[in-house]
């Protein structure tokens, strides 16, 4: 009876135990992952805006002046904003984890932890699984989102681009923006109604030209803003009639009143349908991009074979060749130096000549083949670089997680100062790679693998080392280590 009751008091230590040490994980993961949302919801708003900034600052001019409607503004912002959160996530997640561990390690939070003995690793374990679940949802996000949202902002782009400036009459400048027209207007009155000085050059076609010169007169736009009507009073209108050939007539006309409109059409701002940019490789998703890099490897095959038949065909001789008539001993060809031996004399100059021009014909059918052939290719890696692009850019997150992580525990500093650098820093190493390798795989100087993954194979080492590192309390990053091993060099030589 004392055995089993001994027994069972064990187990039920044994049990308790378990259960505590269950509990208090429990608490740490809470712990981490509540000290990492914070961070990571406001370094990716952050992110956002900036990256969004960044893009709108390229294209500042074409925005000024073109008298877009609010509406149109914050649409674009929508889709683009949308565009730019697969590249926002890896930088929030790459800063909000050097400023989680960081902020735990500066509070001696992370010194108490490892004290109790659990490991790094371990206590790392809730954020890798956080950081996996973002990884799914970039990755989600890139394959049914981003299609959608790259091929609304494309289109809305294009169509503020090309839109014309909106309509801003200056007083003593020609403006010729409307077709076929040239205004200059002396002065304006307050309101902007009243227009005096008024001069409208009228080109009808290259032999003729008319002007209305006018004192003044009220100009305004229609209610429904598709025409500008000038009311002119006190004024002279000249005019050209006739050809090159019967002669010119000049006509001089004086008016009391005199009506003009123009067409402003062309300044309203036109939305084109989404459908013209529908073919584009980055408007698709992974199943499309597959279906379209099966169709385009079938077309270019196809397209080679044409090429050899119509490369090979002029010559007739090929369809002769088999390896039993190149094994005759007594073939007059495989005995022959060369071919000029083969062909009597009569013949070789006219031989050599249409040889010549048949040669000349090839080089240039050739040359043309060759571009076509170029741009099939290329046109093929475009699309298998977007298909790595939407695995590549997803686990992103979790290589500079990997990085983020053991380098905030290696500093041990909070805040948006130090881990902003280090954030910086990696960012623009992960950028710089992803970006060059996407230019060496659609130069053909790297496959689309390669060059998509490039940053993945240079920071993945960097992310092992550094929680190497950090496991083993390096001091890689403390000044005063570096301080004290300087001190130490500097008395070594004294």
């Amino acid at each position: 009876m004392k055995a089993v009751f001994l027994t069972d008091s064990s187990f039920i230590k044994n049990n308790s135990l378990q259960q505590a040490e269950r509990y208090m994980f429990r608490k740490l993961d809470k712990l981490i992952v509540k000290a990492f949302i914070g961070p990571f919801i406001a370094t990716f708003f952050i992110t956002l805006l900036v990256l969004v900034m960044q893009f709108f600052w390229l294209y500042i001019d074409d925005f000024v002046g073109k008298g877009l409607g609010t509406n149109v503004i914050f649409e674009f912002i929508w889709y683009q904003s949308a565009v730019l959160v697969p590249l926002a996530l890896p930088l929030a997640i790459l800063l909000s984890s050097i400023m989680t561990f960081g902020n735990l390690g500066e509070s001696f939070e992370l010194v108490a932890i490892k004290s109790a003995g659990i490991s790094l690793l371990r206590f790392m374990r809730p954020l890798f699984f956080v950081t996996l679940f973002i990884c799914g949802i970039a990755f989600l996000f890139s394959n049914y989102i981003i299609p959608v949202a790259n091929l609304k902002s494309r289109t809305l782009l294009a169509d503020i681009v090309y839109a014309k400036p909106a309509f801003d009459l200056k007083e003593g400048v020609f403006y010729d923006k409307i077709n076929g027209f040239a205004i200059k207007i002396g002065k304006k009155e307050a309101n902007d109604s009243v227009i005096r000085d008024v001069i409208v050059y009228e080109q009808g076609n290259q032999l003729q030209d008319n002007f209305i010169i006018a004192q003044r007169g009220i100009m305004r736009v229609t209610e429904d803003k598709r025409f500008l009507e000038f009311n002119l009073k006190d004024g002279w209108r000249y005019q050209e009639r006739g050809s090159s050939t019967s002669g010119t007539e000049y006509i001089r006309i004086n008016f009391r009143e005199y009506k003009k409109q123009f067409d402003l059409s062309s300044f309203q701002f036109n939305r084109t349908a989404d459908s013209v940019n529908k073919n584009n490789e980055k408007m698709y998703s992974m199943r499309q991009l597959e279906k379209a890099i099966d169709s385009i490897k079938k077309e270019n095959r196809q397209v080679q074979l044409q090429m050899e038949r119509d490369i090979l065909g002029p010559f007739h001789f090929i369809k002769y060749v088999d390896t039993a008539w190149a094994k005759q001993t007594d073939n007059p060809v495989m005995t022959a130096k060369n071919f000029n031996e083969l062909l009597p004399d009569s013949v070789r100059a006219s031989v050599n000549l249409k040889a010549k021009g048949l040669i000349s014909s090839l080089r240039l059918e050739l040359s043309s083949l060759v571009n076509t052939m170029k741009e099939r290719e290329r046109n093929l890696r475009k699309h298998l670089i977007e298909w790595h692009r939407k695995i590549a850019l997803s686990l992103a997150c979790l290589v500079l997680f990997l990085i983020g992580a053991p380098l905030g525990s290696i500093i041990r500093k909070g805040g948006l100062g130090t881990p902003m650098i280090f954030a910086i820093i990696f960012f623009m190493v992960f950028y710089f790679s992803t970006t060059t390798g996407e230019k060496f795989a659609k130069e053909n100087t790297m496959s689309p693998f390669a060059g998509m993954w490039l940053s993945t194979f240079v920071l993945v080492p960097v992310g092992l080392f550094l929680t190497y590192k950090a496991m083993k309390d390096s001091q890689l990053l403390n000044k005063e280590f570096y301080y004290r091993f300087a001190k130490f060099i500097a008395g070594w030589f004294r």
